[in-house]
């Protein structure tokens, strides 16, 4: 386990029973980012929606992973819609955002990128759409998914690759539960802020369309996605989405 960052996160709300941040996504670049990076290096942020809420809800160890990130962001429209209710400054922090935002500020920075995850040919076409629409970004390492958990020796190995590019950032796209597991693994073993970014990089690579603003602002992107990909979306949005609802309104305990 890492030692505790030197800085004080932002507060966070209980959305039915699992802590997530009371940011936004100006707040939330300013605070780690412009004001406290080189303090929080080694730690990693989990972008939270109804999906793995529900998850952590449920799944003990999966809490565990969920509480102690640095910051558990409101990427879902549901959870900072409840958490505006105590924090009214809440607003959603969504994964493609977060990491166009960071990108936008790096060339400023010097700061560097290090990509894991997706598949070889999807990784191309990110690496050529970031260097279309940010060429002055470093990217100093991508690699693939191996689609299965990984050893605790492989961990180890991944952590001196990132380690020995120098990167600032390790952007993590494996889907969750898998990806803030593996960032809670590399927790502390190196000097990168990390980030579980699930469809991020097929968003920005242009392989996976993104929802179109009003939609996320109405709250119906999970709409627009399950038309998208209805085969792998179908069961889970009707057993999380139902799950949330339900803890939302009854106040169900997490098991604990």
């Amino acid at each position: 386990m890492a030692a505790e960052p030197c800085v004080q996160a932002p507060p966070r709300v209980p959305v039915i029973g699992v802590p997530i941040t009371a940011v936004d996504l100006e707040g939330c670049v300013r605070f780690f980012v412009e004001e406290n990076l080189d303090a929080i290096r080694g730690s990693y942020l989990c972008l939270s929606n109804a999906h793995t809420t529900v998850m952590a809800h449920d799944d003990p160890a999966y809490f565990e992973v969920q509480a102690g990130s640095l910051m558990s962001l409101p990427d879902g429209k549901p959870l900072s819609v409840i958490g505006r209710r105590s924090e009214p400054s809440m607003g959603r922090v969504t994964g493609p955002d977060l990491l166009r935002a960071l990108l936008e500020r790096s060339p400023s920075h010097g700061w560097s990128h290090y990509f894991y995850g997706s598949t070889p040919e999807n990784l191309g076409l990110l690496a050529a759409a970031l260097g279309r629409d940010y060429p002055r970004v470093r990217v100093v390492g991508a690699e693939p998914s191996v689609f299965r958990e990984i050893s605790d020796e492989e961990v180890g190995e991944l952590a001196e690759r990132v380690g020995a590019s120098g990167a600032d950032f390790l952007w993590v796209g494996i889907g969750a539960p898998r990806q803030e597991a593996l960032c809670a693994r590399l927790e502390g073993r190196t000097r990168c802020l990390m980030a579980g970014v699930g469809g991020a990089f097929n968003i920005l690579a242009g392989v996976v369309p993104e929802a179109p603003g009003w939609m996320q602002r109405a709250g119906l992107e999970w709409l627009y996605r399950l038309v998208q990909e209805p085969g792998r979306l179908f069961e889970r949005y009707a057993v999380t989405n139902t799950k949330f609802v339900y803890y939302a309104a009854t106040g169900k305990k997490r098991i604990s």
